[in-house]
């Protein structure tokens, strides 16, 4: 037993064979005695409660500051099975709290470091507050940061009912809005409910396409400088190596005929290269120089209609099953422009499904959120998880006879009527999508 422990049993010890004492004085009339031993039961009574209650109360104390989550004291045991309890209470508690004050730190830094916006909101007693923001959603927004949720609706009242509107559910939208009174911009908008049986939140992530766009610009164009800078040097290379030889060859005061055999096909070979070269270039001005569109209200629906009837003699060739589901729907643009998009896409759904059975290719036209979609979706091989970051890059093909501008085409052109393209991969096959916003 500890030794605290035996001062306790001690001092109750004494209480009960001085109160058996000063019981037995008092039946003798022993008044003195039993006077004193009488104040000796007492005193021990005392010190045990005392000592009782010093205990509680270094307990108490340190049972306090775990709820207030003060961990600014330094408790050491004292052999007391309460006391010893509640320090190691207090000290599992500070390092619980240390770990959880360094991973939220951890968590709001890496937060703070994402390039989409980010608001999270909890409710609580049926109202909604704001339990995390970070910068990228003040900066896009242009709006100072807030604890209540209702003081944003006074700053940015579009945004605010559209969140409403979502009623704090899993959502997708797509909204334009004015920042400051300033031209209205494109966003994309996600919400999503988490929920225990005690807490419920909103994620809600926001995104400029503007944004999107032009990084994804950036990254095409530094791929570009590759793949141009690869192609020239592929090209130029062994030119510059046959010049070389040629300018021997031509050097010599006899030119023997092995030599002259030679540069005939050093001379076959550089014409070659540079129609390799000039094919190039002509691709290139093909995506670089891009026409501007002859906008129009134009029907969607006639336009992919036209575009299969182009592609009908391809599909039976190759024996292909086409299935349409087409919404009757008016848009703003260039009908050529659309359907040479279309005709490419189309291409590359007849080498999609080229080693499929029973080859199929679907156009559908829908509606969402306020938003026109065509798409294109094909049941063939797919495009593998290594290279789809890379199919929008000019001049990237895996076929052998592809010039790898099709997509790049494709793209530029329904960016250029303030759309854009999108590749989603299905369980078999592969489908993309224009998304008309304006």
């Amino acid at each position: 037993m500890k030794l605290n422990q035996y001062i306790w049993l001690l001092f109750i010890f004494l209480a009960i064979v001085s109160g058996i004492f000063a019981f037995d004085f008092y039946s003798q009339n022993k008044w003195i005695n039993f006077g004193l031993f009488t104040f000796i039961t007492i005193g021990c009574i005392l010190v045990a409660r005392i000592s009782a209650l010093s205990f509680i109360r270094k307990s108490e104390k340190i049972l306090l500051a775990i709820q207030k989550k003060d961990f600014s004291l330094f408790p050491k045991p004292e052999q007391n099975n309460l006391f010893d309890n509640a320090v190691k209470l207090y000290y599992q508690s500070k390092e619980e709290h240390l770990s959880f004050s360094s991973y939220k730190l951890l968590y709001e830094e890496i937060l703070n470091q994402l390039e989409i916006g980010l608001m999270i909101l909890s409710e609580k007693n049926n109202e909604w507050e704001v339990f995390y923001v970070n910068p990228v959603f003040l900066e896009i927004l242009q709006i100072p940061k807030y604890n209540s949720w209702e003081l944003y609706e006074s700053k940015i009242p579009d945004f605010y009912n559209i969140i409403k509107q979502t009623h704090y559910e899993n959502s997708q939208e797509f909204f334009d809005i004015s920042i400051n009174e300033n031209a209205k911009q494109s966003f994309s908008l996600r919400t999503k409910k988490v929920q225990n049986v005690k807490n419920r939140f909103c994620i809600i992530s926001l995104e400029s396409l503007q944004k999107i766009i032009e990084q994804k610009e950036k990254l095409a164009w530094n791929n570009l400088m590759k793949v141009i800078s690869h192609e020239l040097l592929n090209t130029l290379t062994p030119v510059n190596s046959l010049i070389q030889n040629l300018e021997y060859i031509a050097n010599q005061e006899v030119v023997e005929k092995e030599d002259q055999q030679e540069m005939k096909e050093s001379l076959r070979i550089i014409n070659s290269k540079s129609k390799q070269l000039l094919n190039f270039v002509d691709d290139y001005r093909q995506v670089a120089e891009l026409p501007k569109p002859v906008f129009k209200t134009i029907s969607l629906t006639n336009i992919v209609e036209s575009a299969l009837n182009f592609m009908k003699p391809e599909f039976e060739k190759n024996k292909i099953k086409v299935i349409n589901s087409l919404e009757n729907q008016i848009i703003w643009g260039d009908e050529k422009m659309i359907e040479r998009c279309l005709i490419n896409l189309y291409l590359n759904t007849i080498y999609a499904v080229e080693d499929t059975l029973e080859k199929t290719i679907k156009t559908e036209i829908k509606t969402l959120n306020k938003r026109i979609i065509l798409s294109v979706e094909d049941n063939g091989i797919g495009i593998p998880n290594e290279i789809k970051d890379k199919i929008f890059i000019p001049f990237f093909t895996t076929r052998i006879s592809g010039s790898g501008i099709g997509l790049t085409l494709s793209k530029s052109i329904i960016e250029a009527h303030k759309g854009y393209l999108t590749y989603k991969p299905l369980e078999k096959g592969s489908r993309f999508e224009i998304w008309f916003l304006e």
